[in-house]
């Protein structure tokens, strides 16, 4: 009896210490946003965060800190690097000059896909990425990259299809091309965050402001916009980055889930999403008394005249720094 007792003593204590072993090697990842809870990027590393847990068995799981609760937009990248954060979301043109490269391919009217779709875009991105863009992200693993369907402009007090009407106007950007387009059209760009956006455009601060149309929902901007203009002109690029010292701590068997379900194809599922919310963003803003108009063929070549300026200067820029600028954006954009 004593043996048996003995033995099941045993038994018990091995299994506790399986156990212990078991969470002492379990990991969740601290990931950081500054977007709203309900946006598309929180939506998709949730998504991405239950594949995880699943495919681990609970070993590898992930908690989202959303809405800048780690930090502001400019400071995602370092966060990640310094430790603060194991994953966040970096917006290129948060810290203008930074990530030259990536920037390209948000420049205006050059947008790769057919009908501007995120989903292509962001896939073409994530695939050059290895090749192109590594060195403006080191210290970090890239996951995916992300390229919003065109910006474009939501105004209030104004008839933007009429460019002459920019003059003097104040819109809301964000990042060193959108600051340039304003600029080109007559407007003074003012940086306000994006989760402020709605309530400068409220007081007046800013005549308008610039967002995809899944944006607008989520930064509320349909009570406060008149018009919305129609085609977007240009992107806005981001990077889903973990620390590479973390990946590097990480079981090669959770590398290996890491590299299984990220990479183009979360890209592109990420970019669908998107695309999908711009038929829901439009609709929002349509039903909340938003008129949307469009540039006439006229206005559209006018625009286009506006802004050869900038991807001339932006592409010149990157290549006279002795970075292949022209190879990427022909990459890119064929």
């Amino acid at each position: 009896m004593k043996l048996m007792h003995l033995a099941a003593v045993s038994a018990i204590a091995v299994a506790v210490q399986v156990g212990a072993v078991q969470t002492a090697l379990a990991e969740t990842l601290k990931i950081s946003t500054f977007v709203p809870p309900k946006h598309a990027f929180n939506r998709m590393l949730e998504a991405w965060g239950n594949e995880l847990a699943e495919k681990s068995g609970g070993e590898l799981t992930v908690e989202i800190f959303p809405a800048g609760q780690l930090g502001p937009p400019p400071r995602q990248f370092d966060l990640v690097r310094s430790g603060g954060a194991d994953v966040s979301v970096v917006l290129h043109g948060a810290t203008p000059g930074r990530f030259p490269m990536s920037e390209l391919a948000g420049l205006p009217l050059t947008s790769p896909a057919a009908g501007n779709a995120s989903a292509i875009s962001s896939r073409r991105l994530t695939e050059l990425a290895p090749e192109y863009l590594a060195d403006e992200h080191a210290g970090t693993k890239i996951l995916w990259m992300a390229v919003t369907p065109p910006l474009m402009f939501h105004v209030k007090g104004f008839d933007p299809s009429d460019l002459s009407n920019f003059e003097g106007k104040r819109i809301r950007y964000a990042g060193a091309v959108w600051q340039q387009i304003i600029e080109a059209m007559g407007a003074s760009p003012v940086p306000v965050p994006p989760a402020e956006a709605a309530d400068a455009m409220a007081k007046g601060v800013v005549d308008g402001a610039t967002f995809p149309f899944e944006a607008t929902i989520p930064f509320d901007l349909a009570p406060v916009s008149n018009y919305t203009l129609l085609p977007g002109i240009a992107s806005a690029t981001f990077s889903v980055v973990m620390s590479q010292a973390t990946y590097d701590r990480l079981s090669p068997e959770l590398q290996a889930l890491i590299d299984e379900t990220t990479g183009p194809d979360r890209a592109e599922a990420f970019g669908a999403m998107w695309d999908g919310g711009e038929a829901h963003g439009r609709e929002y803003m349509e039903k909340g008394g938003v008129e949307v108009v469009t540039l006439s063929d006229e206005a559209v070549a006018d625009m286009r005249a506006r802004v050869s300026g900038i991807v001339g200067s932006m592409v010149g820029d990157v290549d006279g720094k002795g970075m292949p600028g022209s190879a990427f954006l022909a990459a890119y954009t064929e």
